[in-house]
């Protein structure tokens, strides 16, 4: 007599399906056996072996690259550059747009944009490499500043370490949205400041 439970089975006939045991025989239900998930992986699985670094060069770089075009700007004279008084609205923008700090931290943010992705792309390789599972993608780079702050969640998650990039990102990015209401601010008082010793410069 048997204590073998009702249940699916190997099929004695077909090891390739399974057969529902009944308790006391075989039946004629027969069924595939279930596919394995590739996608389904344990918390375990996911963990980076012991003593796996979390630091590389490239992601300090990743933080701190989309910043530093905008220092050129602290360059220009603003005060002389949104000027009414020396030209018409038209020579002040020409000015403007032509100033060499201003050009340049135009186009050092296009630089500093494709650099940015191509070092997010060697940083997840070289943790890929150390063996971090399933890294945070690189692409994610594409969106600044996504990729600094993903990658620190992951990696800590991996790790147990590696936060601190995040942070940095999140402090330079509370600085620049500062500075921008801090010159936002100084540009409006200069213009209010101009038209308010020339009466006439509306009517112009």
């Amino acid at each position: 007599m048997t204590t073998t439970p009702a249940g699916w089975y190997p099929d004695p006939d077909n090891a390739t399906q399974l057969r529902w045991w009944d308790g006391a025989q075989w039946t004629e239900n027969r069924s595939a056996p279930p596919v394995a998930n590739p996608y389904s992986t344990s918390a375990a699985d996911l963990k980076a072996p012991d003593g796996t670094k979390w630091n590389t060069v490239w992601i300090w770089i990743i933080v701190v690259i989309p910043f530093v075009p905008s220092l050129a700007l602290l360059t220009v004279d603003w005060s002389s550059m949104i000027d009414f008084t020396s030209g018409s609205e038209a020579e002040m923008m020409l000015r403007m747009y032509t100033n060499p700090a201003y050009l340049g931290s135009i186009l050092g943010g296009f630089i500093a944009y494709g650099l940015g992705v191509w070092f997010a792309y060697i940083d997840w390789r070289e943790l890929t490499r150390r063996g971090v599972p399933r890294p945070f993608h690189w692409a994610w780079n594409f969106i600044t500043p996504v990729y600094a702050i993903g990658r620190s969640v992951v990696v800590r998650r991996r790790t147990g370490r590696g936060i601190s990039p995040m942070w940095v990102t999140i402090a330079l990015l509370v600085l620049s949205f500062i500075y921008s209401i801090v010159f936002s601010v100084f540009i409006l008082s200069s213009v209010f400041s101009q038209i308010a010793q020339m009466p006439g410069l509306i009517s112009r």
